[in-house]
This record gives structure tokens, sequence and C-alpha cells, in this order.
């Protein structure tokens, strides 16, 4: 069978190691929908895999790469046919299947995605899992009655991948949206891609008040901790907070006091194991009404499958800034 090149992750008596390989499509996880990759994209949680520094992996070893869109070359499956381009989005790749740093990748059809006809396999991939979860949780507040007329929407972590395609859906969509980060060397490009305002969150003052004004109609929360638990009183009305990171922390310690006198909701965001016909809906979405008008401001950063080791630490450190896309074909 052909022969190709994929970013593989091992764990044996070596240790825990991983590079360029090449390897044969028979070695491939099981599934219905064989595709040619085009393009991935680099997450946090691609880094945390592909240096060990994440238990991400359940097994070994593994093609990295939680992100993949490209070309159908065979499939088993009559819902996907040769030359159609798809796209596929956490659904287990690089955790219990091979993920789509690889020449070739082999999908379920079950989490086989055709590609909107408006998007491009590029356009795909730097929307990829970040966006996917920024427009998951703007659905499940909207499908909870979230409107733009409740107020401002904060957006913490703004400066990551989820934070910055979450401002420019949101944005675009109509909400008004006041960006958290504390970089804020960054304003100025936050603002450029749909922030009304911009808050330096050293600057925060919580005031620790299980209940305060209602000055924001909503919140896309990316960090957890205190910055959540902080601004959970300050939500108006039936206003939702969407939960999707913990980068500050996986602790809440708060009170009942916003969710039984005002009404507001938290929704947790699970972007990887999404129902099937939740994801083709957010992508529909993502394709339509809701699609990044920032994408190419967004994508800071294009590199090529051989050089997918060299920017995960500069992520895990933090010194990342925008989306990086991974050329696969070519």
């Amino acid at each position: 069978m052909t022969a190709f090149r994929a970013f593989r992750i091992h764990q044996d008596d070596a240790g825990y190691h991983a590079g360029i390989e090449t390897m044969s499509i028979d070695a491939l996880s099981p599934g219905e929908v064989l595709v040619r990759a085009e393009w991935s994209s680099v997450n946090y949680k691609d880094a945390l895999a592909g240096t060990g520094k994440g238990k991400i992996l359940r097994q070994f070893p593994l093609n990295g790469g939680i992100d993949v869109a490209g070309t159908v070359v065979a499939s088993t499956d009559p819902a996907f046919k040769e030359g159609d381009k798809v796209l596929a989005t956490g659904s287990g790749l690089s955790e219990t299947r091979d993920g789509g740093y690889s020449e070739y990748v082999r999908l379920p059809a079950a989490w086989t995605v055709a590609l909107p006809p408006t998007l491009t396999t590029r356009e795909a991939m730097i929307i990829g899992t970040a966006g996917f979860t920024a427009a998951l949780a703007l659905l499940r507040m909207t499908e909870n009655r979230q409107t733009p007329a409740l107020g401002p929407i904060a957006i913490t972590g703004a400066t990551g991948g989820v934070g910055m395609l979450g401002i420019d859906i949101f944005s675009g969509a109509g909400y008004e949206v006041h960006a958290i980060s504390g970089k804020p060397e960054r304003f100025d490009f936050l603002r450029r891609i749909g922030a009304a305002q911009c808050l330096d969150r050293h600057e925060l003052a919580f005031s620790g008040k299980p209940m305060e004004s209602a000055r924001y109609g909503g919140l896309l929360d990316n960090v957890g901790g205190a910055t959540l638990a902080g601004f959970l009183p300050s939500i108006a009305p039936y206003g939702n907070a969407a939960i999707c990171g913990l980068a500050g922390s996986p602790a809440l310690s708060t009170t009942v006091m916003p969710f039984i006198i005002r009404g507001v909701s938290v929704l947790g965001v699970a972007s990887a194991g999404t129902a099937r016909d939740v994801r083709d809906e957010v992508w529909k979405r993502l394709a339509g009404a809701w699609k990044p008008r920032h994408l190419d401001v967004i994508c800071t950063r294009e590199i090529a499958l051989h050089e997918v080791a060299s920017v995960f630490e500069t992520m895990l450190a933090g010194g990342s800034f925008g989306r990086t896309v991974v050329r696969i074909a070519g």
C-alpha cells in the first residue's frame, strides 16, 4: 500500500517520543472513509500530546493532530465518495485513533463532516476545534434564549484560539463583545476582529460579593477558577455562562445566588464528543451566518507537516499568538 509521512507519537521502552515517520495505509486506525489530508491546525491539546506534557493519548502509537481536512480517496460508506471534500475535529483524533498530522487519515463515517461549499479546507482548519468550540458555545447559548438585547458578552482568554474566533463569531452574530485578556499589547488586534471593549484581566476588580450589577448579558469562559467565579455575579437575568476551558484553574468557588436570583445558566461546552446532528448544525452555521470574517488575520502562521514539533514548546509557554495551520499536502 501507499507509503506516506505522519507525525507519530510513541510511548515505549524508549520513553515518550514523537516525530515524522513513514508508514502505510494498512497501519492506520480503522474507518470507512480514507482521506488525503490537505490541512490541519495546532491546538494547545496538540502541543500537550506531542510533547507528552499532558495525558492526551489513551493508546500508543498514534498520529498527532485533533483536526484535519482533505479529499476522500476511498469510502465504503455511501454518504461519501471519492473526490468529496471533508473535515473532522475532535472525535477521538490523536486520542484513541490516528489524527490529522498525516498525509492520509482514515475516519469513521459517523464523525466525517462534508465540507460546506462556502469553506475551503484551509479555512476549515483555521476555524478547527477552536472555532467549532466557540460556535458550539453560541449555539448552546442561543438555544437557551441568549440575545444581544441581554447585554454584552464577556469573552475571557481572548487572545487564545477559542477567544479570538469567539470574538469574531459573536460580534458577527450581532453581539457586543468585551474581550478579557492579560495581554494589553494585543488590544488593537482584538478590536480589529470585533471586540467593542478590551479589559486587562490584571486590572479586574471583583468585589467577592455574591451579586453585583448586571453588566454582562453572558459569558464565554476559557479560564475557569477565580475569573469565572468573578464574572458570574455580573451576568444579567437569564443570561448564560458558556464554559469551555480551564486555563486558569479547574476549581470553582462561588454561590448559588446568580442562579436562583437572576436565573443565570451555566452551559458546559464539550466539543470533542459533540453529537453528530449538533456537529452538522454548528458547521452549517460556521459556513453561513456565523462564518468568521477575519480568518486571514487570525491565522498568523502557516507551517509544513515536518515543522509541527517546532511550535509546541512556544505554545505551551504561552508565547504563541493567533491560529497556526499545518499544510499537509504538497
